[in-house]
């Protein structure tokens, strides 16, 4: 056979192979089955998630940026299981759950000890800010990682407040220590994540170093393996690195690699490296992850995986709107499938990414924080039913 004979007889072949796993029955045996079923499915879902987001998009109506209104339904929600009012009885229920703040004459005070200095700092920068205009009031702040009241538990409801809950609980949410001060410190952060106003401008600035066109097309993470749900995207990064860099970080309770998943730690990587790359992974800590609202200011595309566990902020966004929702139990396909779905449709993934951006720009402002605390704690004082006497054994926080 001379060469052109050959050529001819290779594309003949090549075709023939292409048409049939286009159109091959399962009684033909040298039918590639999977080729049609994964096609088939590969497009539905391609339809499907498409239909998502336009049905998200259409139905999305964008908050107001006045006086925190984003979020206040979430102080409603959150104080109606309380709407007959806060008796004694109740605030005492609550007290042995947490840390007991008084606001007397315009001046705060606290217990005398605090099981988390730093995070009651991080509480106690909003609440002397705000502390002159308000009644006199008395509260129960949990500054533990997971709320205290769960109704699902059959816990007698008491109004303790939360920075993170599900819908299980009756804790009241408030904005995380972490927005000023207390957060995780790691060792790019010694002292504790912090300083939201600081971190808005920081890794907003690196955003601009990466604008989209200029971003990693790959997933990215980097977190200590504080739940199995996170193994999925680590042994997909393990089986597929040129889709996903996701890799495990010590903890304070890291012993061995063991810990990591059988493989060595991984170093910390700052906010602003996030920015480099398109597609971003937020998973919960032992309740809501700290990270989530940074992850937008790199204008890249978060994949938040789960949605029961809240912050305040979390209602305003929507899923398919400003994020990629992912079941917890995800597998690695699933994941692939998704990420790839978006890297084949980029102008999609970079819309979503900006308006997720857009959105904590506008509404999670340092202000937006001092504003949600002073809604709140205003809304919660017209249900107090008792009088606030001052207590002598608490200490003032100047």
């Amino acid at each position: 056979m001379n060469s052109r004979l050959f050529t001819l007889f290779c594309i003949i072949v090549s075709v023939s192979s292409n048409i049939s796993e286009e159109y091959c029955t399962k009684d033909e045996k040298s039918c590639s089955e999977d080729h049609n079923k994964y096609s088939r499915e590969a497009n539905d879902r391609s339809v499907k998630i498409k239909k998502y987001v336009d049905l998200a998009v259409d139905q999305y109506v964008p908050c107001k940026s006045e006086h925190c209104s984003c979020h206040a339904s979430v102080i409603d929600q959150d104080l109606a299981p309380f709407k007959d009012g806060i008796t004694k009885e109740l605030f005492d229920r609550a007290q042995v759950k947490a840390t007991k703040y008084q606001i007397i004459d315009g001046k705060l005070y606290r217990e005398k000890e605090c099981h988390f200095p730093a995070r009651c700092a991080g509480v106690e920068h909003y609440l002397t800010a705000l502390a002159a205009k308000m009644p006199d009031l008395e509260i129960v702040v949990n500054t533990r990682d997971w709320p205290q009241i769960n109704q699902a538990w059959g816990h007698p409801k008491a109004p303790v407040f939360s920075f993170s809950k599900t819908k299980d609980y009756y804790d009241i949410m408030y904005p995380a220590w972490s927005f000023w001060e207390g957060g995780p410190a790691i060792s790019l952060y010694p002292t504790g994540i912090g300083r939201w106003d600081k971190h808005r401008i920081s890794i907003s600035e690196a955003a601009e170093k990466w604008p989209w066109e200029k971003k990693e097309n790959k997933a990215f993470f980097r977190g200590s393996r504080t739940s199995e749900e996170r193994d999925a995207l680590i042994l997909l990064s393990r089986s597929d690195p040129d889709l996903v860099d996701a890799q495990y970080t010590k903890n304070q309770a890291w012993k061995s690699d063991m810990d990591t998943l059988h493989a060595p730690p991984a170093a910390e990587v700052p906010f602003e490296d996030h920015c480099k790359y398109k597609y971003l992974f937020n998973y919960r800590g032992v309740a809501a992850s700290f990270r989530f609202k940074h992850l937008f200011l790199c204008k890249s595309l978060v994949f938040h995986v789960g949605d029961q566990w809240l912050e305040f902020f979390y209602p305003s966004l929507k899923p398919w709107v400003h994020y990629i929702p992912i079941n917890p139990r995800a597998t690695e396909n699933e994941i692939k499938e998704l990420i790839s779905f978006f890297k084949e449709n980029d102008d999609l993934a970079n819309e979503i990414a900006n308006r997720g951006f857009q959105h904590i720009w506008d509404h999670l402002t340092d202000k937006d924080v001092k504003c949600y605390w002073r809604k709140l704690l205003k809304k919660y004082s017209k249900l107090v039913k008792y009088d606030v006497v001052k207590d002598v054994d608490l200490k003032l926080i100047s």
